[in-house]
């Protein structure tokens, strides 16, 4: 059996392309889901797919980056799904499966590949932020919590708890806001 596994990272983006390409591959079942891919963790449906696919079904993807980002996920993924007797392919990654040591083989370099590149990003944003805050332009997040209002709350005797009530912000945010300079 064609099990497909289709997943986009935000609740404003579209599954529809995916799920397309899943159901022309003839794939029987597809199981879908709105969630970062940066890691398995909490990744409700990719745990049922999994737990779903049996001996001699193969899981299908449409790209590699919709089922993991690194390789240590993707080789951790691979691994169940062989434990199973079950098989992996990608759609538009032709060669990217588990029917064959050459798609072993390709699947770990291009795993590698990907993680490599996911860190180069990482490194130019952080590199940016801080040019960004060298040149004062970068001040990062704005204050959500007013702690003049928190401290004269306090002032005026109230507590943590109703300080937080009146403010509409956690209990946490007051003390850290009384507690910083």
């Amino acid at each position: 059996m064609l099990v497909g596994y289709a997943r986009v990272s935000s609740v404003g983006q579209s599954l529809g392309v995916q799920l397309e390409a899943l159901e022309a591959a003839g794939c029987e079942k597809v199981i879908s889901e709105k969630r970062s891919g940066t890691s398995t963790v909490q990744r409700d449906q990719l745990e049922e797919a999994m737990s779903f696919v049996r001996e001699g079904d193969t899981l299908v993807v449409t790209r590699l980056d919709r089922l993991a980002r690194s390789a240590g996920d993707l080789h951790a993924i691979i691994r169940q799904l062989s434990d199973k007797g079950a098989c992996f392919h990608c759609i538009q990654q032709p060669g990217m499966d588990t029917t064959s040591s050459t798609g072993k083989l390709l699947l770990g370099v291009l795993a590698s590949i990907a993680e490599f590149e996911a860190d180069i990003r990482r490194e130019r944003q952080r590199e940016g932020i801080e040019r960004a805050k060298a040149a004062g332009v970068y001040r990062g997040r704005k204050p959500s919590v007013d702690v003049a209002a928190v401290r004269k709350l306090r002032d005026e005797g109230f507590g943590g708890t109703e300080i937080a009530k009146q403010l509409g912000i956690g209990r946490a945010s007051v003390y850290r806001a009384l507690n910083s300079n």
